[in-house]
């Protein structure tokens, strides 16, 4: 078993009822921010506390990435890989040239996040086979990509992307999993299987 995740990850962005693409390659770094599932004290006049749960607030997933075109060509359908990320926020394009112009429309996507041990992986929604390997993967399902900010202010163009998901979708099921295998016991990490209106994962 390996002591740490380090240097590597593989990132995986899907469309709904579209093709998993991958974008680990342009890009650096991956911030997780699973909401708090907190709670207030109320003080009584009996100098007790009772607790008051509050709501698992909202996940967000910040992601530093160099892409070098607007969009990722066909998102939908793309199978080499993430190019860019001004269509997740709005219409995706299909051939190039890529124009991506500001609109209302607001898609659904699913973020995967895997770190393993497998040299071989190049998806993050790969099945991963314990004990010959270890893994761990953070999944969030039926989130939008609300902010995509570019900086060019050290002459390199760098772009600050953002993830939010709900922890529940209206019927209460879940929209976030974190799974792994420890590659000490026969395990299998199965392969997620296609984004739809209908399957998350």
């Amino acid at each position: 078993m390996t002591d740490t995740w380090s240097e590597t990850a593989l990132v995986a962005i899907s469309a709904q009822s579209g093709t998993d693409v991958k974008f680990a390659t342009i890009t650096e770094t991956v911030d997780i921010d699973i909401g708090d599932k907190d709670f207030d004290v109320i003080a009584s006049l009996a100098g007790g506390r009772m607790v008051k749960f509050t709501p698992e607030d909202v996940t967000t997933v910040t992601l530093e990435a160099y892409p070098i075109e607007a969009g990722t060509t066909n998102m939908t359908a793309n199978t080499t890989g993430g190019t860019g990320f001004f269509d997740l926020m709005h219409s995706i394009d299909t051939a190039q040239p890529l124009v991506i112009a500001s609109d209302h429309i607001r898609n659904k996507y699913r973020l995967a996040v895997m770190w393993t041990d497998l040299s071989t992986a190049t998806d993050a929604c790969a099945q991963i086979v314990s004990p010959t390997n270890t893994a761990l993967r953070f999944v969030a399902a039926d989130g939008y990509f609300v902010s995509v900010k570019p900086s060019f202010t050290d002459k390199l163009l760098k772009f600050t992307v953002k993830y939010k998901v709900p922890p529940f979708d209206k019927t209460g099921s879940a929209n976030i999993k974190i799974e792994s295998v420890n590659g000490s016991a026969t395990a299998t990490l199965t392969a997620l299987a296609s984004y739809t209106s209908t399957v998350k994962w």
